[in-house]
């Protein structure tokens, strides 16, 4: 029995030598991405809940400037990198075929370290991400069509 394991143990092991490393980067860049900008379900979407989330979420050291958490589903997120909900949009870009529910955070001054002071927006909008590896790994904040 512990020979017919031995060849397969030694596949296995192959397999792993093999695996890229980017595709195990990408993956972090993706869930990072996630980290910063994704909430399937807020709960309230006010000032309370961007300071609460921005501090949660470790964009506090020091305070960001500006961040926009998504809200919905991965999968529609993730179909934006596909023609299923996105098209290219400039460069290196994709845009959502549809609009996301989203609360933007803006910090209102003061200093840039904490205790941070938000402001939210809620609101509906097609989003703009960059893809790699069909998963989305950054948000663009300067894309906004009024």
């Amino acid at each position: 029995m512990v020979m017919g394991q031995g060849p397969l143990l030694l596949v296995f092991m192959l397999g792993l030598g093999l695996t890229p490393p980017t595709l195990a980067q990408d993956d972090s860049r993706y869930k990072h991405f996630l980290t910063q900008h994704y909430d399937a379900k807020p709960k309230g979407r006010n000032d309370r809940y961007c300071e609460s989330m921005m501090e949660r979420r470790g964009l506090t050291t020091p305070c960001k400037d500006t961040n926009t958490f998504i809200h919905g589903n991965k999968g529609s997120i993730k179909a934006i990198c596909g023609n299923k909900n996105g098209n290219p949009y400039g460069e290196a870009l994709r845009l959502s075929k549809s609009p996301f529910q989203i609360t933007t955070c803006r910090h209102v001054g003061g200093s840039p370290r904490p205790p941070c002071r938000y402001r939210a927006t809620p609101g509906f909008r097609h989003i703009a991400v960059a893809c790699e590896n069909g998963l989305p790994v950054h948000f663009d904040e300067s894309f906004f069509r009024p």
